[in-house]
Order: C-alpha cells, then structure tokens, then sequence
C-alpha cells in the first residue's frame, strides 16, 4: 500500500478514491468535481442518471440524483480511464452548475460513498509520485494557476511540458557518465581499465559546470518573471513625475496639479510590461519639506528609493539641473537606474543633467507620450539584461531550483580541487555524487517526503 504524509505529517494512503471541488470557490455558471481513485466509477454511478454509458475520454450528459433518485441538477461527466488520465487513475469530472450548495452535496455524496476529501495538491501529488510528470512540472501547475499575466503562463507552460527538465538531462547525462568511468577506473583496476588523466577529469567536469553556472545565470531573470519587481519613480516636486506614473498605468491613477508637491503618500499599481508584472511606486517630490505630512512623505519616497529594484529618476528637461538633482542621482549610485529627461516638448533652457555612472538617459513628454515606448523597452531590458534571458527555454523561476544548482555548482568546485591537490579518485567521487544529487532533487529522483509535502501543501485543494 503507498502512502504519503500530509501537511499535518499524517499518513494519506495514495491508492485511496478521493474527491474535491476542481474549480475555484464562489459560485459560477459552471463547477466542476474531480473524483480519482480505483473506486471513482463505482462511488459516481449511483449520484448519476446518463444518457449513455461512461467511455474513456467521452462527455456524457446526464442527471445528478438524490440517492432516492429525486433530480438535483443537469450535469457533463467526463471518464478518464487508467493510466490515461491527470494522476494516471480513473477519473470522473462531473461538470455541474456553479451552485456552492450542488457543488458541496456532490462531494457528500461523494464522502458518503467511501471517498476521502482530496488534500491540497493531491491529486498533482499522484500524477507525481505515479511517474506522470517530474516534480519540475508540478511545481509548473502551481506556477500556471498562479499567473498574473499571459507571458508568466507561458513561461509556466514550458516549465509543465519540461522545458527545465529537457535542459537539466544532458548535464546529468555528463556528470553520471564520469561517475561511471572513475567508478570503472576504481572498481576493475586489476582488469587494466584505464583511469582517466587529471586534466580529461576537469575538462568534464568543466563541461557540466559551465551550462549550470549558465543556468544559475537565469534566474536573476526568472525571478522577476515569477515574482516581477518594484519600480520607484522619483524626482523633485513638478518634474512630472505622477504624469509619468500615469502613462505607464495608462489611466488616471495619480492627482496632477501645477502645485509643487501634490504627492504627499507613495501611490503604486501593478501593470504588465510585456508580460513582466511590475510594481510601480509614485513617489513624494524630493526638497526640503515644507510641512510635517510632506516630511513623511519625503522620507517615504527615500525608503521607496532604497527598496525598489529599479529607479526611475525624473529630471525637468526643460530647466536646469539642480542640487536636489545631483543630490538624488548620488543616492541611486551603483543601483540599476534609468533618468527620465522629461518634459522634451518644451523648449530646452537648462543644461545637461548630472552623468550617473553607466545609467540609461531617456528624453520623453508625459504630456505628449513623446519617448514613452523607448521608456518601456528600456525598463524591459533591465529586466533581461543583454544577454536576452527571455529567449531561452527552461531557466530557473524558483529559489529552490536555484539552491540546488549553487549546491551542485559547488560540489563540482570542490571535485575540481581535489583533482587539482591529487586526491585519490574514491574521495573525487564523494564529491561528484554531492553535485548529482541536488540536480536529482530538482526533478524529484531523489526528494525527501518533507520537500514533497512543503510543495505540494502550496496548492489548492482539487489539484
């Protein structure tokens, strides 16, 4: 009998029927209840009254019954049949109005017929530990059905097709095939198999090293994908900076007056630029307060400054740059920033602003929209960097992966010097299998319950 332990670190048998609502809470035109389990078929027949028989991959119309068979409700049924299904179990979804009350008697009925109550994220549990997909892919479905735009489903969707996976597989292939031959080396000695020369073993193990520290690489990337990043728009009162703001959000989310220093708070929204969900903060104009609420506000926009993962410094093209200027672009120093030249559609009386360092200028109008598109291909390539990070398949979106790959990366490290101080090739394994199995641990060939049931606890329950 297999089993799992819960969240709670109570055993769940894996070869139970269980059942649970498939579609999210609240009510809605169509509700859907995900049965799986050996017994799936035989707990469903007696709550159904179909057309038709249940087939494999067929939809059936039907009725939903009271167990005295008085009617509740028209439903679709849909039967996968083992191992042709999500968890590679029988499976009956019945598709039912979006009623809470149905939805709930169904699964009573459900419970009542000796199903268990799936737990959250069991039934991608079982596809899982059934050998359906790696656990790089279930992390996947959690990741799609968290997405907040369509370029993190994208992104999610490689990841559920194997994308990380497919780009994992040759660099393990490498690793096990110079495990297998310094094994040979050690293991048939007396047979005159030969053992490999110092500088052959570190230039395989170059050729493992070198793609992981390329995908280590990818998840400065990933991350903002995942996650996005805060942008702070800063600058001294009037430069624009709201009418900025309110470009980019493209409505109007933030007061504009003539009045210097109209912002007193930190205003933000959430927008998409090409698909990277980026928070945008409007910041307090930066001078000397005039009052204990611009204070506040001041002191704000400096804590937005520190924190943001990128800056946008606004500077008033049409006048010149002054001390607060100078002043802002020191604090940004060594930060990734952009200075905004706005106000480009009146006449130019100032000089040119204050050099920071390697930072990006970009001259736009928020009054005319002038500049605006260049503004956001350059937020983007901060993002991705110059390399183009978001052309690649499979790079690393989760902390864990990214863990794992700097342990492996670190391990071969270690193989490295002992191959290097001339350690006897039984020691060098010890490291080469310290670097295998973080890489195991990212695809699930070798992860402990704890790591299982700290990943699969995040999802939803009917998934």
């Amino acid at each position: 009998m297999l089993s799992q332990f819960n969240r709670y670190n109570r055993p769940v048998n894996i070869d139970d029927t269980i059942v649970a609502i498939a579609t999210p809470p609240g009510r809605g035109g169509i509700g859907i209840i995900r049965i799986a389990g050996p017994q799936a078929v035989e707990i469903a027949a007696p709550m159904l009254k179909l057309k038709h028989g249940l087939e494999p991959g067929r939809a059936v119309f039907g009725e939903l019954v009271d167990p005295d068979e008085s009617r509740i409700d028209e439903v679709v049924v849909t039967y996968f049949a083992k191992p042709h299904s999500y968890t590679t179990d029988d499976i009956v979804e019945i598709a039912a109005h979006g009623s809470p009350v149905v939805l709930r008697h169904i699964v009573e009925l459900g419970l009542a017929a000796g199903a268990r109550l799936a737990e959250p994220g069991e039934f991608t549990m079982r596809a899982f530990l059934n050998g359906r997909i790696d656990l790089t892919q279930a992390e996947a479905v959690r990741d799609l059905i968290d997405s907040q735009t369509l370029y993190q489903a994208k992104v999610a969707a490689q990841q559920l097709e194997g994308a990380l996976s497919k780009r994992l597989q040759p660099i393990k292939k490498a690793l096990v095939e110079l495990i297998a031959t310094l094994e040979a080396g050690i293991d048939f000695a007396e047979d005159d198999v030969s053992v490999m020369a110092d500088a052959a073993i570190l230039e395989r193990i170059s050729v493992v090293q070198l793609p992981l520290k390329q995908l280590a690489a990818s998840f400065a990337y990933g991350k903002i994908v995942r996650e996005g990043l805060t942008l702070a728009i800063v600058g001294r009162p009037n430069v624009g900076k709201s009418s900025l703001f309110n470009r980019l959000v493209e409505r109007e989310r933030a007061i504009v007056t003539a009045t210097p220093g109209t912002t007193r708070d930190l205003v933000s929204e959430t927008v998409a630029i090409e698909g990277i969900p980026i928070q945008l903060v409007d910041t307090a104009g930066i001078r000397e307060a005039l009052d204990e609420a611009e204070s506040i506000g001041i002191r704000k926009s400096m804590e937005a400054l520190a924190d943001a993962d990128l800056i946008v410094i606004v500077l008033d093209a049409s006048q010149p740059a002054g001390e607060q200027d100078e002043e802002l672009l020191r604090h940004a120093h060594g930060r990734p920033t952009i200075i905004v030249e706005n106000k480009c559609d009146l006449a130019i009386t100032g000089r040119n602003p204050p050099a920071c360092g390697q930072s990006a200028r970009i001259r736009v109008s928020a009054l005319t929209g002038e500049g605006i598109a260049e503004l956001r291909a350059e937020i983007l390539r901060h993002i991705s960097g110059e390399s183009g990070a978001q052309a690649e398949a499979g790079f690393l979106t989760s902390a864990r992966h990214q863990r794992l790959v700097e342990d492996s990366i670190g391990a071969l490290n270690a193989a490295s010097n002992a191959v290097q101080g001339k350690i006897p090739h039984e020691m060098l394994l010890l490291d080469l299998y310290n670097a295998l199995r973080p890489l195991d641990a990212i695809t699930g060939a070798t992860t402990s319950d704890d790591i299982l049931n700290l990943i699969f606890s995040t999802f939803c329950i009917g998934k």
